[in-house]
């Protein structure tokens, strides 16, 4: 069984990753409403109510006490704009990653920052496995990974090609 892991705030040279809270859901709705976003992970964006009640979902944590739901919302210091989120799902032996920044937002680097904030963060914890799944063909999020200083395996699943850091 690992410690209690629970989001705290961090923060980067542009953003303050915010931990998840319900009021997120109207602001992150419309920051995700592109259906671009689901290109390679699938699925549509979700309306507000809808995804109040997946914040809902995520906020009550999962049903294994082994783990642990760590999810946050990035916002722009300078504007105050919520641009996208970071999770990371942790258990004992390590820790899985992903990202998202809506369509407005993507290309400047800020989920590099905050995908390399979030692992800067899980490794001060003492994580000793950091991962990611990502689609072969999306460049972008293979950057993203890299930023993390997580390097592409073998290993795929669904799909995605496993990224991975090790202590």
């Amino acid at each position: 069984m690992i410690p209690v892991v629970t989001a705290v705030p961090l923060h980067t040279a542009r953003l303050d990753l915010e931990p998840l809270r319900l009021d997120h859901a109207p602001e992150m709705a419309g920051a995700l409403a592109d259906p671009a976003l689901h290109v390679f992970i699938g699925g549509a964006p979700l309306p507000e109510p809808e995804l109040r009640a997946r914040y809902a979902r995520m906020l009550a944590g999962p049903a294994d006490p082994g783990t642990a739901w760590c999810n946050w919302v990035l916002r722009l210091r300078d504007t105050g704009a919520a641009v996208g989120t970071v999770q990371a799902t942790v258990t004992a032996g390590a820790a899985e990653i992903a990202w998202v920044t809506g369509t407005a937002w993507q290309g400047l680097g800020l989920a590099k920052e905050a995908a390399a904030a979030l692992a800067d963060w899980l490794r001060a914890l003492g994580t000793p496995v950091i991962l990611a799944h990502v689609h072969p063909d999306h460049h972008a999020s293979a950057a993203v990974a890299t930023a993390a200083g997580l390097a592409p395996t073998e290993a795929f699943e669904d799909g995605e090609r496993r990224w991975e850091w090790a202590a």
